[in-house]
């Protein structure tokens, strides 16, 4: 995939876009104010500034919805690896009921799987890649919990629940992988682009006659769209930093520690 630039792509997309806007603002003021084809562009002078203020509202909307997208992202997020590492704290807690030998094979299965998601599959999330291990592990707690002796020693209704909240672990799984995988979707940046430039011709061709206004509109507007977009860029996946969600309660789950309410996730050097 054309994405698959590593862990910090989204610093390199940003750069570009900056780049991009900043060369294409330079391109439309030499087109307008240097080159052979100035005097042919005046023609168009009287071009309302109403006609301007269209375009930038559905700029400013696309931008808008792009920027809740990503925040929407990171939240889902965020959601999906408390209900992750709670799922797998109730699983543990529901295990006590069993027998020493059954319990400490579920424990350890438990174990398992989260190590591999803290230790193998986290990194792997900011390049919008899984572990096919931890798929593996997943799969193997699911077929423990599903076995004749738990329903026996614990009965079909607690074996029901744990079986639950296998499930509920996986979708969080999942989501989470989604999440991390819908950080740039091309076309509504494609999009975008498109139209942020339309915007930057609109502005050019409204001050086309006084050339000191265009320059100074459509740098005001490469200035402010630019960093803009960078930003949402820069926060796109979730589980990249600078703003990487924590594996904490993951491995607080998974381990005799304090519970996972109330870590800071947003400081990823708590990360195993």
């Amino acid at each position: 995939m054309w994405l698959g630039i590593g862990q910090y792509d989204q610093y390199y997309l940003s750069v570009l876009v900056v780049l991009g806007t900043m060369s294409a603002a330079a391109f439309l003021l030499w087109l307008c104010q240097r080159s052979r084809w100035v005097p042919f562009l005046r023609t168009f002078r009287g071009i309302a500034q109403n006609f301007l203020t269209v375009i930038n509202v559905i700029f400013a909307l696309n931008l808008a919805f792009l920027a809740n997208d990503t925040w929407n992202a990171r939240d889902r997020a965020l959601d999906a690896v408390f209900q992750e590492g709670g799922n797998l704290r109730t699983i543990l807690d529901l295990a006590e009921h069993l027998p020493d030998a059954e319990r400490t094979e579920i424990d350890q299965a438990v174990q398992r799987y989260g190590d591999l998601v803290v230790d193998t599959e986290w990194p792997l999330l900011a390049r919008r890649l899984s572990s096919p291990q931890t798929d593996d592990a997943l799969d193997a707690l699911v077929s423990r919990i599903a076995r004749p002796d738990v329903a026996t020693h614990a009965g079909t209704s607690v074996q029901a629940l744990m079986l639950q909240q296998t499930v509920q672990v996986r979708n969080s799984r999942e989501l989470r992988i989604a999440l991390s995988r819908t950080h740039v979707n091309p076309l509504k940046w494609l999009g975008m682009a498109f139209l942020g430039f339309l915007t930057m011709i609109s502005i050019a061709m409204v001050h086309v006659e006084q050339p000191r206004a265009e320059l100074l509109a459509v740098l005001l507007f490469a200035t402010a769209a630019a960093p803009t977009a960078a930003i949402i860029l820069v926060h796109g996946n979730p589980f990249q930093h600078p703003m990487a969600i924590s594996s904490q309660p993951i491995l607080d789950a998974i381990t005799a520690g304090s519970p996972a309410q109330g870590i800071d996730l947003l400081h990823p050097e708590t990360d195993r």
